[in-house]
């Protein structure tokens, strides 16, 4: 009898120091297989909503495009009459059915020069899409665009990271205060360390732009010479904008860090904003993002 006691014991210790029981089912962190890809809804009265994730990208917990996807994907889920549908690696492999009808896109990839909407024909797609009245939305490194195509862009964003001007340091934000619009309906003010691009070229022509996250970065993130001339400024890390041809646009430069979207004031104000952008009415408490934080740790991508 103490020879079993002891042998349970043990078991219990290397148990509790592997987090999981022997024999234990465990869930593959890297299988993406359950996730439903370019999905279309068979009810033309339901909101749909298109979510194209990137391409492999940075190391483990970063980037994670994906998984944060599919992540947005369960959220919008929760919003009764959206349908999200989700492609990955940059665009979709049926880029004509699956924009078809969309009311937003949604663009969580890597960007810059190399940016995966400026490739081949797509410029005229996003374009059509933006003609139809499509809400655009891009997610960190998304906002980020080549100089060359700043005119293109503002039409479509209002804003971009740009190269030189812009600066991308990983440090806490502390969003003290919240303007009033649907996109904030239901968020706290909230503090998160995430990498918060900002110093923004921002088109200031235009009169639809409408800061949503504010907060003073510390002087010593501030990189370029740009940005080295304000220093103490509060700076505009996510945006919002009612684009002249009547749609609407969000720009959103944090998601860098994965588990962030286990903050809830973090995930509603994305989410809020994917629904304003596709004219969906913004619940007066926020959209409904309920979570269980295991989704953190699945859909990942395989990295090094």
């Amino acid at each position: 009898m103490k020879k079993y006691i002891g042998a349970m014991a043990l078991a219990v210790t290397l148990c509790s120091l592997t987090g999981a029981w022997v024999g234990a089912a465990e869930v593959d962190p890297f299988d993406q297989s359950g996730v439903p890809l370019e999905k279309q809804p068979t009810d033309p009265k339901l909101t749909k909503i298109v979510l194209v994730a990137g391409h492999t990208s940075h190391g483990p917990g970063d980037h994670e495009f994906f998984a944060g996807c599919s992540i947005l994907m369960k959220l919008l889920e929760q919003t009764p009459g959206v349908y999200p549908v989700m492609a990955r690696d940059d665009w979709p492999k049926d880029p004509k059915a699956t924009f078809k009808d969309a009311k937003a896109v949604v663009f969580y990839m890597d960007g810059g020069d190399n940016h995966p909407v400026l490739q081949k024909d797509r410029p005229d797609v996003i374009q059509k899409l933006m003609d139809d009245g499509a809400g655009f939305v891009n997610l960190h490194y998304a906002v980020e665009y080549p100089k060359k195509s700043r005119e293109r862009v503002f039409s479509w964003l209002g804003g971009y990271y740009e190269t030189g001007y812009s600066i991308n340091p990983h440090w806490k934000a502390d969003f003290k205060e919240l303007p009033e619009h649907a996109i904030t309906h239901g968020v706290k003010p909230f503090a998160i360390r995430d990498e918060w691009y900002y110093c923004i070229r921002f088109d200031t022509t235009q009169k639809g732009l409408t800061p949503i996250l504010k907060a003073t970065p510390p002087d010593d993130t501030r990189g370029t010479d740009e940005a080295k001339a304000h220093k103490g400024r509060e700076e505009t890390v996510a945006w919002a904008y009612e684009r002249a041809d009547k749609g609407r646009s969000f720009g959103f430069t944090g998601g860098h860090t994965h588990a962030n979207w286990g903050d809830e004031n973090f995930r509603r104000l994305v989410v809020n904003a994917i629904l304003w952008s596709a004219k969906v009415d913004v619940p007066k408490d926020g959209a409904k993002v309920e979570f269980d934080s295991a989704e953190l740790k699945r859909n990942l991508d395989r990295k090094k």
